[in-house]
């Protein structure tokens, strides 16, 4: 039986896309060195997506039941989104370098009835299923490159997708009102929230990708962020395919392969988060550095400390923009606002406005918390099975974001710090990014993340500074001459009392540098700190 069309709906703009031109090579996954990309037509997608539907209903997940995703970017993630918009099931992407507590935690938190992964993750998966005995495996794909086997008993997902041609089951999903996936935020403060996203933001994301980012056929999108991180979805993916503009998406985020993907792809744009933006800068120049095809960077958390220079050495602009998984948005366009700021919220739509505590409005310059008040209905924001942190987060009918932002006499809206996240010494408040900077343009660091620790002076709210960082290959990190040449770019304030080398910067889903890990790991007397 044929039934209307619901616009906007994930499965629905698929097949109809499907129906007028399936051979359209919508997404390139780009897999790294040595390894094949992998083409997805949306006849590939929308065929595959019923063939995990059929999975699906066959492990017993039905509409409105839960069932966690663990994988890197991959075609497979696709289609499990594509059989979740089909089944009205939900599904729950975590970050696939979530490890034990935290990974069991997620599938528990969030009563996923199943699970779908790939077997480069299955030791962990497994040690975590040992304890979750009712979540089912639904399916475990093989991908080239993997060193892991594959696993023999479970469902193998690659002979579910090898299987026969199968159309829409009959009693498909037609609503688009409903819960659709579970996106945990990073965790950086604490255990993660699952927010329940609804079907019916799609629609929004492409919006956006019309009217703000301004994206046309003549465009090629890219982004290395995790598809388990609602900017990937939002700013690249979701757009590609309900407006049929080709995309490129990498196995996994490379700051050294950036641009030579983006050369041979044709990339004219990508997407990328404040943490990124610095690892990029800091990799060595090279006299290539501006011969690109990318116009446009779609950037959230530009350090505004090399926003010119990264601009000037790669030849692009930066379009600045603001958004959280809870919701709110604003954004500043090149040559629109002033260098720093994120921008202003869309007029008509929301309006931000930085406030104290007691909730009176700031003046401007004055830092404060960001809230964003909804023009027309109302603020919503559910963390799965946490209603009173849900309450918290809209209490007074106003998103409360938890960023502390001031606000110029203009009206432009700047970032300053994470509620309680700020670092403050003797009285001044530090911002990381411009000594991330300054250890960047050393020239033999390839990575660097700058957190506080509680001053050993005990002061309330003081920090003594920690710069964690990373040599460039080969490279040989000798206290002294860290310290005498940070003398010459840094104030004597800004110059970190600690120096902690590691082989990495742990990272969250996002990209975001994840420095509680660092934080956790830090000892004054230990092999790898050294102070200055």
């Amino acid at each position: 039986m044929s039934l209307e069309r619901v616009a906007g709906l994930f499965c629905d703009e698929v097949q109809a896309k499907c129906e007028q031109m399936p051979d359209f090579p919508v997404v390139t996954f780009e897999n790294g060195k040595g390894l094949a990309d992998e083409i997805v037509t949306y006849k590939d997608l929308f065929l595959n997506g019923c063939r995990v539907a059929r999975a699906l209903h066959a492990a017993g997940i039905g509409k409105g039941d839960r069932f966690s995703l663990v994988m890197r970017n991959h075609p497979e993630f696709l289609y499990t989104m594509l059989a979740a918009s089909i089944t009205g099931t939900v599904v729950v992407p975590i970050d696939p370098r979530s490890k034990g507590g935290k990974l069991s935690y997620q599938i528990r938190d969030s009563k996923s009835k199943g699970i779908i992964y790939t077997s480069e993750f299955a030791e962990d998966v497994e040690k975590s299923l040992a304890e979750l005995k009712d979540v089912r495996v639904i399916g475990v794909s093989h991908k080239q490159g993997f060193r892991k086997p594959v696993v023999n008993h479970h469902p193998s997902l690659n002979e579910i997708l090898d299987g026969p041609e199968i159309g829409l089951p009959d009693d498909w999903n037609r609503e688009i009102n409903i819960p659709f996936e579970v996106i945990y935020t990073s965790g950086t403060t604490g255990d993660p929230k699952g927010v329940v996203i609804k079907a019916n933001r799609m629609p929004m994301f492409t919006m956006l990708a019309q009217f703000i980012w301004q994206y046309t056929s003549d465009d090629r999108l890219y982004t290395g962020l995790s598809l388990t991180h609602g900017n990937a979805q939002s700013v690249t993916l979701v757009p590609s395919l309900m407006l049929g503009i080709p995309s490129v998406i990498s196995r996994k985020f490379t700051k050294s392969r950036l641009w030579d993907v983006c050369r041979r792809h044709g990339c004219t744009t990508f997407s990328l988060l404040g943490g990124m933006m610095m690892g990029i800068y800091s990799e060595p120049k090279r006299p290539d550095d501006a011969d690109n095809p990318v116009r446009k960077v779609l950037s959230a958390g530009t350090p505004r400390s090399i926003w010119e220079d990264f601009e000037r050495r790669f030849d692009v602009k930066i379009h600045e923009w603001y958004g959280a998984v809870e919701g709110g948005f604003a954004h500043n366009a090149p040559g629109t606002g002033p260098i720093g700021s994120f921008g202003k919220p869309i007029e008509g739509v929301m309006d931000m406005k930085i406030v104290r505590e007691d909730d009176s409005e700031c003046d401007p310059d004055e830092i404060g918390e960001l809230v964003v008040i909804q023009k027309q209905g109302n603020v919503e924001v559910e963390y799965l099975g946490k209603k009173k942190a849900s309450q918290e987060k809209t209490r007074g009918g106003v998103l409360r974001t938890g960023d502390m932002c001031h606000m110029d006499e203009n009206g432009w809206l700047f970032f300053d710090f994470r509620k309680g996240g700020g670092l403050r010494r003797q009285g001044d408040f530090i911002l990381p990014e411009y000594v991330e900077k300054a250890f960047a343009d050393l020239g033999y660091v390839s990575d660097v993340c700058v957190y506080g620790i509680p001053a050993e002076s005990g002061a309330p709210g003081e920090s003594d500074i920690v710069a964690a960082v990373v040599p460039a290959p080969g490279a040989f990190i000798e206290v002294k001459t860290v310290f005498e040449e940070l003398s010459r770019t840094l104030e004597k304030g800004y110059i970190p009392q600690y120096l902690q080398v590691v082989d990495e910067i742990p990272k969250t889903a996002s990209e975001k540098n994840l420095d509680r890990v660092l934080r956790e790991e830090f000892s004054k007397d230990a092999a790898n700190v050294f102070s200055f």
